[in-house]
């Protein structure tokens, strides 16, 4: 679990700041329910950012477990993989295909 939360509380906050681009191009807000770790919205409609809870409208919802979730960290390429599965689940294929940029 602590791989996730340095993902959402350092790496992601980190990486807007040095390419604030990256929220321009993808524009959406993102939810990822990961079982076991929590709830966080990512919201690149206005420079990127991060925070625990839930959206009412969010244009794409992730949802997987801790586990499986810091697979996709360890090597994204797996996403794809756990998506064929069932393991990863995205609401939005054409928003979960910008996540690369996250990652």
């Amino acid at each position: 679990m602590e791989k996730t939360l340095g993902f959402f509380n350092s790496y992601l906050p980190h990486k807007f700041n040095k390419y604030p681009e990256i929220a321009a191009e993808i524009n959406g807000v993102y939810q990822f329910n990961i079982t076991g770790a929590g709830t966080w919205i990512v919201d690149l409609t206005d420079g990127g950012s991060v925070a625990e809870g839930t959206h009412d409208n969010a244009g794409c919802v992730v949802e997987t477990t801790v586990e499986n979730f810091e697979k996709v960290l360890n090597s994204p390429t797996s996403a794809m993989m756990m998506i064929a599965t069932g393991k990863l689940k995205i609401s939005n294929v054409g928003m979960g295909m910008a996540l690369q940029k996250l990652f």
